[in-house]
């Protein structure tokens, strides 16, 4: 039964480092649309073309 754990294990580590990715990207993208000049906080907020 050793498999199991070590699968599960390996699952988690996958799910938590695709989860850190995700929460990395959405934190650059919040820093450089804060760089650029839009208050709220959000990518394209501020741009008039949309």
């Amino acid at each position: 039964m050793w498999y199991f754990s070590w699968i599960l294990g390996v699952g988690l580590a996958c799910a938590f480092a695709i989860l850190n990715a995700m929460w990395f990207e959405m934190r650059e993208d919040r820093r450089l649309s804060a760089l650029a000049g839009d208050p709220a906080g959000r990518p394209g907020a501020g741009d008039p073309a949309r």
